[in-house]
């Protein structure tokens, strides 16, 4: 079962939360996001637990548990949603420079 940590102090780590939720049953992965561009976590993560009982326990008993003076949200993770993604190329339209066989300064 994947599961969902949110609200996350950003001062947590991985092995921080790997603890938190081992007391619970097997933990296969503890991940917290972090920000590609400052390095710095984005104050929510994801944990792996094998037998989905124990991780339903898991999120019943943390739920909304602090942790360094934040409430945890913690629940099953949903699937990721598919979003657009930001092409660099393509034609988008719009002037595109001066260089064409069409372009009257061209020189073909």
């Amino acid at each position: 079962m994947k599961i969902y940590v949110g609200n996350l102090p950003y001062s947590a780590t991985e092995e921080q939360l790997k603890a938190m939720f081992s007391k619970h049953g097997e933990v296969a992965t503890a991940n917290i996001i972090i920000d590609r561009d400052t390095g710095r976590s984005k104050g929510f993560g994801f944990v792996e637990m094998p037998d989905d009982s124990k991780g339903g326990q898991a999120i019943q008993a943390l739920n909304e548990v602090a942790m360094d003076g934040r409430n945890l949200k913690v629940n099953e993770a949903r699937p990721k949603e598919e979003r657009p993604r930001n092409s660099s190329g393509g034609d988008r339209g719009g002037y595109r420079g001066g260089n064409d066989k069409g372009d009257r300064n061209s020189r073909y």
